[in-house]
């Protein structure tokens, strides 16, 4: 809920400045479908399968005790604060950074709203979106969970947020500047996602659209962050 709610609000703000970058800004920032569900599917399947294997109730982060089960939960956290670091760093980047944004893969200056152009306020924005998230989960395990007096730390849970929606930004960019087509609309001065005859080729290939790209991105923290958490979260 927090991460719908901050992103709609995130994406809803300076409108009018986003519509003159992007060429595929909808008014309002309303979603889609297809949107909705490369941004949730995956948290979504996760948190079905948590529920069929340990049933609908919270427990603490603990890999000693609860691997499976900590896993998922870590792998759900991740998904979430992917999409969160990714929208955070998309909606407030473009608007706040003083300096144009550089091409991940090649750090050469790009214009603002291409695919894999990153700034410092957008990988801070990134950080902060999962943390956010992350603070999220935290406070939601202090009211919710029992035993966490004899159970390992869950602090670890803020810091893993936003090491999820830091990396999830990064790995986002990184497919979106080499598998997503950038292009100079040069009738009209914006960044355009398809190539055509007046468009000047910035960056990318035409292999996967936005959506695809925010889809494989989640799948990868999902997969991989939580597995690296359980060598250094904290023992009882």
């Amino acid at each position: 809920m927090m991460f719908f709610l901050s992103s709609s609000k995130l994406t809803k703000w300076k409108g009018e400045i986003k519509k003159r970058l992007d060429s595929e800004y909808k008014e309002g920032g309303q979603r889609n479908w297809v949107q909705v569900f490369c941004n949730g599917a995956v948290p979504t399947e996760l948190a079905l399968l948590y529920m069929i294997e340990n049933g609908p109730g919270e427990i603490p982060i603990d890999f000693s005790k609860q691997y499976t089960a900590s896993w998922m939960c870590l792998s759900l956290l991740a998904a979430l604060a992917c999409s969160a670091g990714d929208t955070w760093a998309s909606e407030v980047g473009p608007i706040l950074s003083k300096s144009p944004p550089r091409l991940i893969t090649t750090w050469e200056k790009v214009p603002v709203g291409t695919n894999g152009g990153v700034t410092m306020v957008g990988l801070a924005s990134s950080l902060l979106g999962g943390t956010f998230v992350g603070i999220t989960y935290f406070l939601t395990q202090l009211v919710f969970v029992n035993d966490l007096d004899i159970s390992a730390p869950q602090w670890p849970i803020i810091a893993f947020g936003g090491l999820a929606g830091l990396l999830g930004s990064v790995i986002d960019s990184y497919l979106g500047a080499t598998m997503q087509f950038t292009g100079l609309d040069e009738s009209t001065g914006m960044v355009v996602n398809s190539p055509a005859n007046e468009v000047k080729y910035i960056a990318g290939k035409p292999i996967l659209d936005n959506n695809a790209v925010n889809l494989f991105s989640s799948v990868l923290i999902a997969l991989l962050l939580p597995t690296a958490a359980w060598g250094f979260w904290p023992r009882e």
